[in-house]
């Protein structure tokens, strides 16, 4: 069975984007970088918002944005050797490969997707992981708190909702960035 695993990047008052969907200030360093390396080398299956998709897809689509960097490239590498399925109800084919579109979110084909999965499920982007943690599927939540409060913007955790969360790991990066992860505690 696979863990269904929530990993963000976050301000340190905890949200994903700021007021205007700026998220460049959690550009993560080259340490940080081989972090994430680390976790996509061990995730079979990506679940995606579309937002999030049309984000993350230059890991496939534009060599160019990695291929000057060994780090990058293992990034890119890892991404598009994971299956991913996209949620929208706008995209009506993908842009890369080991893609499929899905209309709707539905936890209980989640749920039989992580019961048979061999490797770890990876959520991106903070609406869809609400759903998943609304669900009770996500398993483990990763932080990467970066060193900027930005006031205001998409918050990483639904504001309507209690986590119970035991700490697993905890690692500072160079650049002052923290990662914080933890357990979801059914």
């Amino acid at each position: 069975m696979g863990t269904l695993i929530y990993a963000t990047n976050t301000s340190l008052d905890g949200f994903t984007e700021d007021s205007s969907g700026s998220f460049d200030w959690s550009v993560p360093d080259e340490a940080l970088h081989e972090h994430f390396n680390e976790m996509m080398r061990g995730i079979g299956t990506q679940l995606l918002g579309r937002r999030m998709y049309e984000t993350m897809q230059v890991w496939e689509t534009d060599p160019n944005f990695f291929e000057e960097s060994p780090v990058l490239t293992d990034f890119a590498d890892a991404w598009q050797n994971s299956e991913k399925i996209v949620y929208s109800r706008t995209l009506t084919s993908p842009s890369t490969k080991r893609t499929s579109i899905v209309s709707e979110f539905d936890p209980e084909a989640v749920r039989v997707l992580k019961e048979a999965s061999p490797a770890d499920l990876l959520v991106s982007g903070p609406t869809l992981a609400a759903e998943a943690l609304r669900a009770g599927l996500v398993d483990v939540i990763q932080l990467v708190l970066a060193p900027v409060a930005v006031g205001a913007g998409k918050p990483a955790l639904p504001t309507d909702l209690r986590l119970d969360l035991e700490l697993i790991e905890q690692r500072r990066f160079d650049q002052g960035a923290v990662l914080l992860a933890y357990r979801v505690r059914s």
